[in-house]
């Protein structure tokens, strides 16, 4: 992985710990409303920072930005925000629970080396996405108005020892959480301070050599690398050089992921039963229970009958369900046998190659 190092954070300078009416979800899953909510219960909330503009997904009006950072430089200067002293790292736990199961997802916010995507030497940064020039130009905006990055990437990394695992929940078993947040949707925040050297370097060298995988925030790596290029030369201890970064073990017993739903639309002549024979010979159809909450149910039922790839349809026009799956083992080998079978092979690539 490219270097790891703790940094000086700016906190919500909060007596209690509780910080829950003043943080909010990630940025680009805020409407309007849910906004105005969040300031309605705390006028300094993050999103009066980190979402200046909304729809936070393609870029705003200037003065959009420039509030922004007028805005943070204000709790700077009236004690609302302020800046650690001593860099550190933070463990941050999450604790949730998913149908009928608690989960605690473990990881640790620091700072990463802004290297290109790619592999390199040493360990490297990893997508897995495309990006697009909207997201992008939003988050440069808010990025050279504040010279702040305001919210963490999401990365995994491979942890086969457990050694970093082994760190981060030490640290939460060994004292209360600094900070909390409950925001209502079923999910506890709590966070660590760990600003010993011991501790951060024995964290740093778990590390040392893996990649990371970015699982959320391309757009928000995207924009630090060309926040950094922009720059121009500057100190190879300079901020712009790093990336906040929230990191998590593959291992986690606490990495739960879900599903992965389309939502198709706009598509002309579309219907049910168009599909349905466009699909003949490539994708065998099924009518199943029309109540999507049962499609694992009923996904799993025809899965037992030894097919794979499996998926959930539901046709937004009549309300009918249906379970599909391809026709043929390996559906894509013919149009891409250079890739590896594992990635023909998975859901999401059946679904955009086979299906979309």
């Amino acid at each position: 992985m490219p270097a790891i190092y703790p940094f000086r954070a700016v906190q919500y300078n909060n007596g209690s710990g509780d910080v829950s009416a003043r943080v909010a979800p990630p940025y680009d899953v805020l409407s309007a409303e849910q906004k105005a909510a969040f300031l309605a219960k705390d006028p300094t909330n993050v999103v009066s920072i980190d979402l200046p503009h909304v729809p936070p997904k393609e870029l705003g009006p200037a003065r959009a930005y420039a509030d922004a950072a007028e805005t943070l430089e204000r709790m700077l200067a009236d004690g609302t925000l302020a800046r650690r002293e001593k860099p550190a790292i933070f463990v941050y736990r999450q604790t949730f629970t998913i149908e009928g199961k608690q989960f605690q997802r473990t990881g640790v916010a620091c700072t990463v080396d802004a290297v290109p995507f790619g592999p390199r030497a040493g360990g490297g940064v990893l997508p897995h996405e495309q990006t697009f020039s909207g997201p992008k130009e939003d988050r440069k905006a808010l990025m050279e108005a504040t010279a702040t990055q305001l919210s963490p990437i999401f990365g995994l990394h491979p942890d086969d020892d457990g050694v970093a695992t082994k760190i981060a929940r030490g640290v939460c078993d060994s004292h209360s959480p600094d900070m909390t947040a409950d925001l209502g949707d079923g999910v506890m925040h709590e966070v660590w301070t760990v600003d010993d050297d011991s501790t951060v370097r024995a964290y740093q060298d778990a590390l040392a050599g893996e990649d990371v995988f970015i699982a959320d925030g391309h757009h928000r790596y995207n924009t630090a690398l060309n926040y950094l290029d922009s720059r121009g030369d500057v100190p190879a201890d300079h901020p712009a050089r790093r990336t906040m970064f929230v990191l998590v073990s593959m291992s986690d017993p606490g990495l739960y992921i879900g599903p992965t739903h389309r939502v198709l639309g706009g598509m002309a002549g579309y219907s049910i039963e168009a599909f349905q024979e466009a699909a003949q010979g490539i994708f065998n159809i099924e009518p199943c229970d029309n109540n999507p909450e049962k499609f694992d149910h009923e996904i799993e039922h025809v899965a037992a009958r030894g097919h794979d790839n499996v998926l959930g349809i539901m046709d937004f026009a009549t309300g009918l369900c249906f379970c599909g799956y391809p026709a043929t083992p390996d559906p894509l080998e013919d149009r891409f046998g250079d890739k590896p079978k594992a990635w023909r092979t998975l859901d999401v690539a059946v679904v955009q190659h086979l299906i979309v």
